[in-house]
């Protein structure tokens, strides 16, 4: 298993606009992705005991360790390229806070961004880096 893997949700356009942040971002090439709906996130989540139904966190796992919410997020901010990597500080905010604004815009991701009727594909280049 890859060190760092995102698990995103595949429909939400907010979700897939994050990834495409961070592939571009991700100038090491660390990360891997797969959607919440496939079968690795469907197994990564029921490995753990979260949910495989109902899609509300953005989920890094590091090293086998998983991180959920704005943790996740800030996290993996640290292994992106400058400034990204700052955000990463950002821990130092207590969580209730944190996690406070990141419940309110995964509540609303999909009126605000909308969603897809189907999982993202990647391009041929990006392919490998997607587990799904």
């Amino acid at each position: 298993m890859p060190e760092h893997i995102v698990l995103f949700d595949g429909v939400c356009n907010l979700c897939n606009k994050s990834v495409q942040y961070i592939i571009r971002r991700d100038t090491d090439k660390k990360v891997y992705y797969a959607p919440l709906q496939s079968d690795i996130g469907q197994k990564i989540l029921a490995a753990n005991h979260l949910s495989t139904s109902e899609f509300n966190t953005f989920i890094y796992v590091e090293n086998g360790k998983i991180h959920t919410k704005s943790d996740a997020a800030l996290r993996l901010s640290r292994i992106l390229s400058w400034p990204t990597s700052l955000w990463y500080y950002l821990l130092l905010v207590p969580r209730f806070l944190r996690d406070f604004v990141y419940d309110i815009i995964a509540r609303n991701r999909y009126r605000w961004m909308g969603k897809r009727d189907a999982c993202m594909l990647p391009t041929p280049e990006l392919r490998s880096r997607f587990l799904s």
